[in-house]
């Protein structure tokens, strides 16, 4: 082919070209892929010389420390982490998750002179709380953000939100990696602004930053988003369901905000839905029919919802579910055969159906399905024997039968099973003897929880090495000694050997070798008497310790700094507080109660940890004042330093402890008026400040909204005087509603990882209360317990006839005080009533008929007043014997001492042959002893409430009951039952 000229012409340019500019490697390689800038290369080389690499600062298996390639002889361009611009040679992508980094990032940071960044990504790194910086918002060009997991704390900066090309934002995961608390912080306007500014956001992940706002409607204005991740986030409100209609949507979890309510849409075929977690939202009603509308939808958990009425069968069509989980539901009880649509869903692979009120035995069927690897069915009311078809479930991994009436042996067909790795039977009634030598078979166990069931189980043998365990509950298994195969693991976690026969010290190799790694160590209920001699407690994060209920004696184990629970109550232990116990920087409970500690308490208590929720310290010998809360802002829950001799005054700091539920000061010597300043703690609900030496007038409260979710009140055996104080009745309103849900009070002892299946369980706060004339001792409390107790005080005047407002009162005690006046008819509205004392008065009428109406009162003492007229009939009133009128002389009635007339007379007085008087009060009062022991013992007995003492408290005197003030000579014997009450609650 011959060329044109012009192609010549082009040849010659070319050469002349060519000879002026020669070719070299470099600039071939400049041509390909552009060397990074200088000033960048420089600020990357800054910012990796402000971190050091430390292996715990990530996890994963695809973590590794990616600057280590960062040379300052390369192209930035080509290390780890880094992608630069083709054209320019800017970095445009930092990628450095899962680095090893440890050190703090702040606004000096060289990073932020990378203006060209799009990428930016430091997830699973630890960046030692510092706080996000404010310059992330110079990154304008930024289209992705990723900080998750890498323990930043304080507030998310506003500018964040204007990084408006966004498409992919994760601030997720935030918390302390060895405290159950949320780092990050996010002001009410950030999920508007993030609305309004991002709307190019595709995904979004915000879960566990601590936000307390609403859902803003506005976020569903996010058409492009695909991916909604809010859970743990303290969100109230109610949901909007507009969310659920995102029309690109596919992944959405809102879980854990408990305070969260909302309803769940109709769904129809065209949702694109494929994971929703909605699991401990508030959702009301029914669980939707139209979830099996969801063709794409793969995952399911709508646990702990409050969803009713059934389980819908519609969910057998979603033929792409992989997850269902619908646990702690108070769905209508139904037997688990009625669910026989679930073992036809072929993909499944992890179902929970835990405390959704299922009965019956677990159908030979569930060999179906055979793709599942977790299972759950704790917390119902399965009986039989569990089924030998489990072993077909060849790929099972996790299975929790805990909390059921499952009897019978631990079925062999379980060692068979070998990709198990986490088996909870616990709580059941399993009996047998169980070779704790059949686990070898499981190569891959990690969590064997056993206690709780009638089960005997063997000591291995020392050889046997089991699987590494990480959380092993072998409580109520009989072990008298600790299992020898304890000294080949080395990284247990969690460790449960509690109400056992174990006795005598708690060998060394125990702590040398399997308590290295350990975070929770419950020791309970046994019969140790000490520890080694060569008792380090060294573990780097132990998070729980409890030997409570030992014989343990000398001066407290020392607990290491990390400790957020210490429980050594009941045992021997004396001396004063250590020093140690001021470097307790993470307590959350600290409880050293009941033992012999004597000493002041420490200045310190008062600083400990603005982390601590629970302080016991009742039952030892503690004197001096109690000191005063130092920090502002403490989660301090409850404290109870009740049988001390503690004396000086109330603090007055306890007013900034807005948490406050649970007060018990009880049995000192406290010098004081009454609190009245307490009444503005939002949660409290118990105030014990029985036996010590409070007195005066209660005043007037100076708020409508004084105390008002107070539910128990013990003021007895003080000396407060005046009348009662009608102004407090009527603001607390706690007590005027007798409806509620029958659960205790408590605190959760929270578990760190696998939280699903190993459980750390409640500390519940206790009490010993005189109720009903017994002294019983309750291990918990319902929240709907309600009592009123200022019995052995000064009060006089009447009884204000507002306390029949008060209609959720189950117990009250206004014996051995000066009231007079007749007994308000109102108190037949107390239809919750259980006890009522108001012995040892001046009242003076009848006894109203209204009370009548009060059909559960099985208590009631009004001995020793100036009643007349007839008893009423009818009800329980025909189940009240003398004692529950004595002392009286105007009083008569059929079932009791004196009679009345024929029902003609219409004065109703006593028969004149009937004894006026029976002796001197002191001759009544052992008659009265005398009668009481012995109907007490029997009640006592047949009742079983977990009495520390079932003998009726008349027989039993307070040892420290002091005389009546000398200015005011008492005109009868007082007895101390009528004012000891309380120790309590638990939430």
């Amino acid at each position: 082919m011959a060329h044109s000229p012009c192609f010549y012409m082009s040849i010659h340019f070319l050469f002349l070209y060519l000879s002026s500019h020669p070719i070299d490697a470099h600039n071939l390689s400049r041509s390909a892929k552009p060397l990074c800038l200088e000033n960048e290369m420089s600020a990357l080389l800054q910012f990796k010389e402000r971190y050091e690499i430390v292996k715990d600062a990530s996890g994963g298996p695809l973590a590794y420390p990616k600057t280590l390639s960062w040379k300052d002889n390369q192209d930035c361009c080509s290390w780890d982490g880094i992608e630069c611009d083709k054209n320019t040679g800017h970095v445009t992508v930092l990628d450095l998750g899962s680095s090893f980094l440890y050190g703090s990032l702040d606004n000096n940071s060289t990073v932020f002179q990378l203006a060209h960044l799009k990428k930016f990504n430091l997830s699973d790194n630890h960046f030692n709380y510092s706080q996000i910086p404010s310059r992330v918002g110079d990154l304008s060009r930024l289209t992705h953000l990723d900080l998750s997991n890498s323990v930043f704390s304080g507030q998310v900066p506003s500018e964040i939100f204007k990084l408006t090309r966004l498409v992919y934002l994760n601030l997720c995961c935030n918390e302390d990696p060895h405290r159950p608390l949320l780092l990050l912080e996010m002001e009410a306007p950030g999920l508007r602004s993030i609305a309004q500014n991002l709307t190019s956001l595709e995904k979004l992940f915000l879960s566990e930053i601590s936000i307390s706002s609403e859902v803003p409607i506005t976020l569903a204005n996010l058409s492009s988003l695909r991916r909604l991740e809010i859970s743990d986030c303290d969100l109230h409100g109610e949901l909007p369901s507009a969310i659920f209609h995102l029309p690109k949507l596919r992944f959405l979890a809102v879980s854990g905000n408990d305070a969260l309510t909302g309803s769940l849409p109709d769904f129809n075929s065209s949702s694109p839905f494929e994971e929703l977690d909605l699991s401990g939202v508030c959702f009301s009603g029914e669980l939707s029919s139209s979830i099996g509308n969801l063709p794409s939808l793969s995952y399911l958990d709508v646990s702990a919802c409050n969803f009713s009425g059934s389980i819908p069968a519609s969910l057998a069509n979603l033929s792409n579910l992989k997850y269902l989980g619908v646990n702690r539901n108070p769905f209508q009880a139904q037997s688990i055969s009625s669910l026989s649509w679930v073992w036809k869903i072929k993909k499944l692979t992890g179902l929970g159906l835990s405390r959704i009120n299922l009965y019956g035995e677990i159908p030979p069927s569930i060999r179906n399905l055979s793709q599942v690897d977790l299972v759950g069915f704790a917390g119902n009311q399965l009986s039989g024997i569990i089924p030998s078809q489990v072993m077909n479930l060849t790929r099972l991994a996790v299975l929790v039968l805990k909390g059921n009436k499952f009897h019978g042996d631990i079925p062999s067909s379980i060692y068979q099973l070998h990709n198990l790795r986490v088996l909870i039977l616990a709580e059941n009634n399993l009996s047998g003897t169980v070779e704790l030598d059949n686990f070898l078979k499981l190569k891959q166990l990690e969590v064997l929880q056993l206690s709780s069931n009638r089960l005997s189980c063997r000591k291995s043998s020392a050889n046997a090495i089991l699987p590494q365990i990480w959380a092993l509950g072998l409580a109520s298994c009989n072990l008298s000694e600790f299992p020898a195969f304890l000294q080949n693991q080395e990284s247990m976690n969690w460790l449960d050997l509690s109400d056992n026969n174990i006795r005598g010290e708690v060998p060394f190799w125990v702590w040398n070798r399997s308590f290295n790694s350990m975070e929770y160590l419950n020791l309970s209920y046994n019969f140790l008497t000490g520890l080694d001699r060569y008792y380090p407690f060294n573990p780097l994060y132990m998070d729980t310790i409890d030997l409570s209920h030992n014989m343990l004696k000398g001066p407290p184990p020392e607990a290491p700094t990390s400790i957020q629970s210490y429980i050594v109550s009941n045992n021997k232990l004396t001396g004063a507080l250590p020093p140690w116990i001021c470097n307790l920087s993470s307590a959350i409970t600290l409880d050293l109660s009941s033992n012999n500690l004597i000493g002041m308490l420490p200045i310190c208590l008062g600083n400990i940890s603005k982390t601590l929720k629970i302080l016991n310290l009742k039952g030892n010998n503690f004197h001096g004042s109690i000191p005063e809360v130092l920090l502002r802002g403490t989660e301090l829950t409850m404290i109870d330093l009740s049988d001390n001799q503690l004396k000086g005054k109330l603090p007055r700091s306890f007013a900034n402890c807005k948490m406050l539920n649970f007060i018990n000061f009880a049995n000192n010597f406290i010098v004081d008026t009454f609190p009245s300043w307490l009444g503005s703690l939002p949660e409290l609900h118990v105030l014990i400040l029985r036996s010590n030496k409070l007195h005066g007038v209660i005043k007037r409260p100076q708020s409508s909204s004084a105390f008002l979710k107070l539910q128990i009140l013990d003021l007895s055996m003080n000396a407060f005087s005046g009348r009662l104080p009608m102004e407090s009745f009527q603001s607390w309103n706690a007590m005027k509603s007798k409806t509620g849900n029958f659960t205790y009070m408590q605190r959760k002892l929270w578990p760190k990882p696998y939280y699903a299946f190993t459980y750390y369980g409640n500390y519940d706060f206790s009490m010993t209360v005189i109720y009903k004339g017994l002294e019983r001792y309750y291990p918990k409390i319902s929240e709907v317990f309600t009592v009123i107790d200022l019995s052995s005080n000064l009060f006089e005047g009447e009884i204000p006839g507002v306390i029949g407002d008060l209609k959720g009162l189950q117990g009250l005690n206004l014996s051995n005080n000066f009231l007079t006046g007749h007994i308000p008819p109102s108190l037949g509205n107390l239809s919750a009533l259980e006890s009522l004392d108001f012995s040892r008065n001046k009242l003076s009428g009848q006894i109203p008929r209204e009370l009548i109406e009060l059909g559960f009162l099985s208590f009631l003492n009004l001995s020793y007043n100036n009643l007349t007229g007839p008893v009423p009939r009818g009800r329980q009133f025909d189940t009240f014997s003398n004692d529950s009128f004595e002392g009286n002389s105007g009083l008569c009635g059929e079932f009791i001492y004196r009679k009345c007339r024929d029902s003609g007379d219409a004065s109703g007085q006593p028969t004149t042959h009937q004894e006026e008087d029976l002796g001197s009060p002191i001759e009544l009062n052992w008659k009265f002893v005398l009668m009481g022991y012995a109907s007490g013992l029997v009640i006592g007995v047949v009742i079983g409430n977990a009495f520390t003492s079932w003998k009726h408290v008349w027989l039993e005197r307070d040892a420290r009951r002091r005389r009546r003030p000398s200015w005011r000579q008492p005109r009868r014997v007082r007895n101390s039952w009528s004012g000891k009450f309380l120790n309590l609650f638990s939430y």
